[in-house]
């Protein structure tokens, strides 16, 4: 949920300024801007609650801690390129695609209750797909309608 408000904010903020500086409204500029902010803020997630991202992978990934960072600092990195006018459309390519590896760890940590800023297993459990499955379609399509078309 905090994503999602965290990306929605950003937007609107984003498309006022925006506005307001340029005289015209620029959709595709403060959805590039506010899917970085939110790539930002998932980002230091990976690095403040690394033990409990951990948790969200299945036992036979090896360096759990290490695939945590890995993917933080990809996020950090798409969220450069989303910004840079030669590299956004490639990012976002190659952020759909992210978006879609990684719903597999949100599946496997919502079947096994995972609360990854606790890191214990007393998280909201399978319901919480009927919200997660849907926002991460949401995003793939903020970047592919938004962002690349």
């Amino acid at each position: 949920m905090k994503p999602l408000i965290v990306l929605l904010c950003s937007f609107l903020i984003c498309f006022l300024i925006i506005r307001w500086s340029n005289g015209w409204w620029d959709y595709r500029l403060s959805a590039r801007i506010a899917m970085a902010v939110m790539l930002l803020f998932t980002a230091i997630a990976h690095f403040v609650f690394t033990t409990g991202m951990a948790m969200m992978l299945p036992a036979f990934v090896p360096f759990k801690k290490g695939m945590v960072y890995f993917t933080g600092v990809v996020e950090v990195l798409a969220a450069i390129g989303l910004l840079l006018d030669a590299w956004f459309a490639n990012t976002g390519l190659l952020l759909i695609l992210f978006f879609m590896v990684m719903l597999p760890a949100n599946i496997y940590a919502a079947l096994h209750h995972i609360d990854y800023e606790k890191a214990t297993t007393d998280g909201r459990g399978p319901a919480y797909l009927w919200f997660r499955v849907p926002l991460q379609l949401f995003f793939i399509a903020w970047v592919y309608f938004l962002i690349l078309y």
